[in-house]
């Protein structure tokens, strides 16, 4: 069984985690933090469920699929590539050095010393890893709400406080000082999860600056790259700032189910989350995320085409004058007016798997953003279940 050190358990009975709250900790380590039921793929497979009344199997290609916010054009070219090039050699943890060029490419791109990279299986372990670190049963993690990320605080039973988002849908950080100035962690999805809207680097710096010394401003990146207008928080990080910054390779790189990601932080940071997990990346999902970063064009180009798409379905849902949230993703919530997990049932009966409801906004239903081809199955479908 995975344990963590002597003065971690004991830092974690004196910030009033329970012995039996810390077996959940430690049950995570074991498992691995992407496999338990906080992820984005965790919580999509429950929500597909409680519609369908039993457990997803196998894909069915008849399904249209966009419910998870994945990226229906896949890895690059020069990702699968490089998948190809470094799968013979497998047998060896690092052949190559592929995690050292994976961190190197990260911090020239963002601007930061490789000493502030730290490399993950996509955004779900340094999440985890984050709510052990810097979030307790008496120091919450303050959030958004509906807001992603809460999950895995509420799961080894951290106190979490949500607040509601402003009448922009950005994060009322003004609010969310005031709804507990004590928090241990601040948690920014930016752009958000599932509302996708911005929130300001102004408001960021406002948490930064009336937080508590010894707190944290955690900004969740996943979608930035689908955005024009969201600001990386990198520089913060270069700057020496209390904030950690998440990455993940499963959204505009489309890597769902390759796994890849990073944490920024300044190094005494990336130590405290250190303790809460363990293993190492696989050399594919290293190399594949690697290649990808060096495509010059690949993250504008994506960007454009899911803008594409997703303005022609928004020009769609205003012509029958339908409801939804202004998105800067690849992913939007529309209001159904009626319980939004019986019109994902409507959806499965024609064979659109839409996404998940937050109980925040009961009648708003969140879509991902697919092909043309796929959009034009869920306008059509939509016509008919909203007459």
């Amino acid at each position: 069984m995975a344990t963590v050190s002597g003065k971690h358990f004991e830092s974690l009975l004196n910030r009033g985690y329970s012995r039996r709250h810390i077996g959940r900790i430690l049950s995570a380590i074991t498992t691995g933090a992407a496999a338990l039921p906080f992820t984005e793929f965790a919580q999509a497979q429950e929500a597909e469920r409680r519609v369908r009344g039993g457990n997803r199997g196998m894909m069915d290609p008849t399904i249209v699929r966009i419910s998870s916010n994945e990226n229906p054009l896949g890895p690059c070219k020069e990702g699968c590539e490089a998948i190809a090039k470094i799968a013979p050699l497998g047998g060896r943890y690092s052949p190559t050095g592929e995690q050292q060029e994976f961190v190197k490419t990260v911090a020239e791109m963002e601007g930061v010393k490789q000493e502030c990279v730290a490399a993950f299986a996509g955004s779900s372990d340094p999440l985890f890893r984050s709510s052990c670190a810097f979030s307790s049963p008496t120091r919450s993690w303050t959030m958004g709400d509906p807001g992603y990320g809460g999950g895995a605080p509420e799961f080894i039973g951290a106190k979490t406080v949500k607040v509601p988002l402003g009448a922009d849908y950005s994060h009322d950080v003004e609010a969310m000082i005031k709804a507990d100035p004590n928090a241990g962690a601040y948690y920014v999805c930016n752009p958000n999860n599932p509302s996708g809207s911005i929130t300001s680097r102004e408001k960021i710096e406002y948490l930064l600056a009336h937080k508590q010394k010894d707190a944290v401003v955690i900004v969740d990146e996943a979608y930035i790259h689908f955005s024009e207008t969201a600001k990386p928080c990198s520089d913060l990080v270069a700057a020496g700032k209390d904030v950690i910054v998440l990455r993940t390779f499963s959204k505009v790189y489309g890597m769902a189910g390759i796994r890849a990601g990073f944490a920024l932080a300044r190094p005494d940071l990336l130590a405290k989350m250190r303790p809460y997990g363990g293993g190492m990346l696989p050399i594919t999902g290293l190399a594949c995320a690697t290649a990808s970063m060096k495509v010059k064009n690949l993250v504008p180009e994506r960007r454009a085409i899911n803008k594409k798409i997703r303005e022609n379905t928004f020009a769609f849902l205003d012509s029958k004058k339908i409801k939804f949230v202004p998105s800067e993703t690849n992913f939007f919530m529309m209001e159904t007016h009626r319980p939004g997990n019986e019109v994902a049932k409507a959806f499965l009966d024609k064979k659109i798997m839409i996404g998940r409801v937050w109980p925040a906004w009961p009648t708003h239903v969140r879509v991902t953003v697919g092909t043309q081809d796929e959009m034009d199955k869920f306008t059509a479908a939509l016509s008919r279940i909203m007459a």
